[in-house]
């Protein structure tokens, strides 16, 4: 047998099998869930939601005092300004408002992930420093596309795909005129940056930094809230120091501090 023909064959299989593995690599990835996610969201909304009510922007990069924010969805109309943070998951997912983090659980495996209610916070607030609108017509709305099942009850305004639409629909007073519904438009594309790869890889080294910060700090073992530092006052432990849960007495986990 020719050895020579036989390894060209071989490597003919290869890059005819490459482009195929390649695809499959992007479809798992955690970038292409995200992004689909955001296209579904992004479809529901237009198909649900009457055009000339309420106004869809999409993917808002944002400047921030500490770099930037990055925003799914806004959607913009005369019963408020809704922020839309979009979650392709699945899975049981387990957590509370409270919760600095929650837990994705698949099987026997687990994953912690930021609470959603807390990033999208910062969104709300961001959008609630340049616009001159009342602070009780931004909206948070938080959306779970994919198989996901939630464990423990979740706030209204934490959802699946048809529970969005039922809740920013439930929303049904008008708050905002008409000029302040253009502003309000204007003033975000205006202030928006350029979306582009540029601004998406500095969006994501700054989001990188923020959560390697974070993963410095003591973390609840109980809640996962953040943990301070607090000194025993009596007993046989008096003087020495310890973590103790930030929303103590809510939460009463404790990390002994050892040398």
């Amino acid at each position: 047998m020719d050895f020579t023909l036989f390894m060209n064959q071989i490597f003919s299989m290869f890059w005819y099998f490459l482009p195929l593995v390649v695809l499959i690599g992007v479809l798992k990835s955690p970038w292409f869930k995200g992004v689909f996610g955001e296209f579904q969201v992004n479809v529901l909304l237009k198909t649900s939601l009457p055009k000339d009510r309420y106004h869809l922007l999409k993917n808002i990069t944002l400047p921030t005092e500490d770099g930037t924010t990055q925003i799914d969805h806004i959607l913009v109309s005369k019963y408020g300004v809704f922020i839309l943070e979009t979650k392709n998951m699945k899975g049981w997912i387990f957590g509370s408002p409270n919760q600095k983090q929650w837990t994705q659980k698949i099987f026997k495996h687990s994953n912690k992930f930021q609470n959603p209610i807390h990033q999208n916070y910062k969104h709300l607030k961001t959008l609630e420093s340049c616009l001159n609108i009342p602070t009780d017509s931004l909206f948070s709305v938080i959306v779970f596309i994919g198989s996901s099942t939630f464990k423990t009850e979740m706030p209204s305004n934490v959802t699946y795909a048809g529970g969005c639409i039922r809740y920013i629909k439930s929303k049904n007073t008008e708050i905002l005129s008409q000029n302040q519904v253009q502003e309000v438009i204007s003033i975000i594309q205006a202030g928006r940056l350029q979306p582009s790869m540029k601004t998406n890889r500095e969006h994501v080294a700054h989001v990188k930094q923020v959560i390697a910060s974070k993963n410095n700090e003591q973390v609840c073992p109980r809640c996962s809230s953040k943990m301070v530092m607090r000194e025993s006052k009596k007993g046989a432990n008096a003087g020495l120091k310890f973590w103790g849960c930030s929303t103590f007495p809510k939460c009463k986990g404790v990390v002994k501090i050892t040398s």
